[in-house]
């Protein structure tokens, strides 16, 4: 089971258009937009990136079950991961703060990142689980197509918000993390 953190165990704190407006003169997804940037310019990006991203660690609330989806998952013997484009520092800080382990991890900083299927394969062979029987679960089109792509099942989870023109790409689409049990059997 590989988990995406924001807006999937976390409920959705970080406002991407406030942080794009703040580097300024960037567009689409930040990641990739800094890596365009010049060497002056991609520090400061960053560094108001990795602000937003520490304070929205620091305020984060967990979806209602996360705990015991997780619990559950690893009971029926689902090694769990989490795939984040986030920096390891917060990821690590929500984990604690929660009480949460987990058997493995990548962010942006351990190479490739969503959308690529080199994460999740990196993990998966991490874990001794194949693909095809592994699950990517996650909040964004990057998530499903990371999880696709790497030959994964896909489970798509909105929370409160509408379903996306992208919903039709995962597999499966939910709107509560309890949900997620009884799609994985």
């Amino acid at each position: 089971m590989i988990f995406d953190l924001d807006g999937t165990l976390t409920r959705p704190i970080l406002d991407f258009d406030a942080i794009r407006a703040e580097i300024g003169g960037i567009q689409g997804p930040i990641l990739e937009a800094l890596s365009a940037l010049s060497f002056e310019r991609r520090a400061r990006a960053e560094a108001i990136l990795e602000r937003h991203e520490r304070e929205a660690a620091q305020q984060a609330q967990l979806y209602e079950g996360a705990v015991e989806v997780l619990a559950e998952c690893r009971r029926r013997g689902h090694p769990l991961a989490i795939l984040t484009r986030n920096a390891r520092v917060n990821l690590f800080a929500v984990l604690e703060r929660f009480g949460i382990t987990i058997d493995a991890s990548r962010t942006r900083e351990d190479g490739a990142i969503k959308p690529s299927p080199e994460p999740v394969l990196s993990l998966c062979a991490e874990l001794g689980a194949a693909p095809a029987d592994s699950w990517m679960v996650g909040d964004f089109r990057f998530d499903i197509q990371s999880g696709r792509a790497a030959g994964a099942k896909t489970v798509l989870m909105i929370g409160d918000g509408p379903e996306p023109d992208y919903a039709h790409e995962a597999d499966h689409v939910i709107s509560a993390l309890p949900e997620l049990l009884e799609v994985v059997g």
